[in-house]
């Protein structure tokens, strides 16, 4: 990759020529208006959003990214259609080509790898009665049961 920019929400070429080809073609306008935000240009809205924690409402118009609710819905549809996942894969693998991964820093639980075998059932759940059960927050008491905001 590029050295680091001052700017880290500016996308460099090197890696727009990575996303770009994962993106969804957009839909087409059902109605006129005003002309669509250039993707990359969303993409760094998006990125600058991210880096420096702003509202989504507060995205300055003078950065040229779009309005934050367009870099958001943009986010969303990118998000749905599993752009980052396969970014992700892409990027790995480049990585890994440039032997540039260090697996020694690397770490694996469960929620990211499935487990081999299933562990043991559980017992099935005990009956519930039709008695009710003692209360562990109230005492059965007659001055205790009553309620002051009654």
């Amino acid at each position: 990759m590029a050295k680091r920019n001052s700017r880290p929400w500016i996308v460099s070429d090197e890696l727009w020529s990575l996303v770009e080809p994962l993106l969804p073609l957009p839909a087409p306008k059902l109605v006129s208006g005003r002309p669509r935000v250039p993707d990359r240009q969303a993409l760094c809205g998006i990125l600058f959003v991210l880096h420096t924690g702003i509202q989504w409402e507060y995205l300055p118009q003078e950065l040229g990214f779009g309005s934050g609710m367009t870099c958001w819905r943009r986010l969303a549809t990118w998000n749905e259609a599993g752009v980052w996942d396969q970014l992700h894969l892409v990027l790995l693998k480049k990585l890994r080509s440039a032997k540039q991964l260090d697996w020694s820093r690397a770490v694996i639980d469960s929620s990211h790898v499935r487990a081999a075998r299933r562990g043991p059932k559980a017992d099935p759940a005990r009956s519930t009665e039709r008695v009710r059960a003692a209360s562990t927050t109230s005492s059965s008491t007659d001055r205790a049961s009553r309620s002051p905001c009654r």
